[in-house]
């Protein structure tokens, strides 16, 4: 939260209301689960939009999804997915959940990276690209820094890097 800044508010109102459905892993399904439905002002642009648009939440270990328009999906969720994907409409938005996100990316699944880098070193943690993963291309589409120092990126797969010496 120190480096909320108020020009993110309409960055984040955008890409939502693009969005016609949300892919959850089972830990960020919970804590959205927990949170998101109990904001009910109908004009708040996560809120409307978690609370109403279909979830497909990835997960082995849960046995239902209880909020409004949940779907679980426990089996072979890459070709999940890759069904959802070929429905008309816009937007599949994965928000957290980086097991699922690594899972999608080694499937050729994820169309495009919005990706949040705050100006902090915290030394450990988990990577979102995942060692050992096949090396990719990015082509950046975007790019915005706030007031406080976050750098937002979007990018678009690529293809295989391309690799020379000099």
């Amino acid at each position: 939260m120190p480096y909320w800044s108020e020009e993110m508010g309409p960055w984040v109102a955008e890409w939502f209301s693009a969005a016609d459905g949300f892919l959850l892993g089972r830990r960020t399904y919970e804590i959205f689960a927990g949170f998101w439905p109990k904001v009910t002002d109908e004009n708040d642009p996560v809120a409307s939009r978690l609370n109403s648009l279909p979830k497909y939440v990835a997960s082995t270990a849960l046995d239902k999804a209880e909020w409004n328009n949940s779907t679980l999906l426990s089996e072979n969720v890459p070709n999940a997915v890759a069904e959802l994907k070929k429905r008309p409409g816009r937007e599949l938005q994965i928000h957290g959940s980086g097991v699922l996100a690594q899972s999608l990316m080694a499937h050729d699944l994820i169309d495009e990276y919005r990706l949040w880098i705050y100006p902090v070193d915290l030394g450990k943690g988990k990577r979102l690209f995942a060692e050992g993963a096949v090396p990719a291309a990015l082509r950046p589409v975007d790019h915005r820094t706030t007031s406080t120092g976050v750098a937002v990126h979007v990018y678009r797969p690529a293809g295989r890097p391309a690799f020379g010496s000099f």
